[in-house]
């Protein structure tokens, strides 16, 4: 019988290679454990926006309800009752976690006349915050219309509480 023994640099391999075998498992163990839990944005949300006057705060008009649904991976996209499915496309946008229990969201949508043609198109730029209940958020948005050449138009502010779809 013939004994081998592995060196230095040959064991460092070995080592490197089972980390990349079950550190993807690790990650997904974690991710897994805090969906499970409740924990996090990802999902689909119920949320009621109201929109705002950016200088008093003050609400402008009725609440109304949109849908986000925020993915693993940090995109998102989004289906709002304010506009008729034939004036206003889905939002599609990206997320991210920036502190804690504290994310940022930008969503862009397009806007078209009634016969169809686009003219305008949407972003809203939004922070959102997960309180004590992991089923419910608070957010504060920045709202802008640009036409086709990317000129903006108006801007708005707006408050919306999001509540998870189980």
């Amino acid at each position: 019988m013939t004994s081998q023994r592995l060196s230095s640099a040959g064991l460092f391999a070995l080592a490197l290679a089972i980390a990349l075998v079950l550190a993807p498992r690790t990650i997904a163990n974690a991710q897994s454990q805090q969906a499970a839990s409740g924990r996090g944005l990802e999902g689909t949300w119920r949320v009621e926006v109201t929109l705002r006057d950016c200088n008093t705060g003050a609400p402008l008009g009725s609440p109304f309800r949109s849908l986000l649904s925020f993915a693993r991976g940090g995109t998102m996209t989004e289906t709002t009752a304010r506009f008729s499915p034939a004036l206003r496309g889905p939002g599609h946008g990206i997320w991210q976690q920036t502190q804690g229990s504290t994310f940022s969201s930008t969503l862009e949508a397009f806007l078209y006349n009634p016969a169809g043609v686009w003219i305008e198109w949407q972003r809203l730029t939004q922070t959102i915050e997960i309180g004590d209940d992991p089923n419910t958020w608070t957010a504060n948005a920045h709202n802008e219309i640009f036409d086709t050449n990317d000129n903006l138009l108006v801007s708005g502010c707006s408050t919306a509480v999001g509540h998870r779809i189980d």
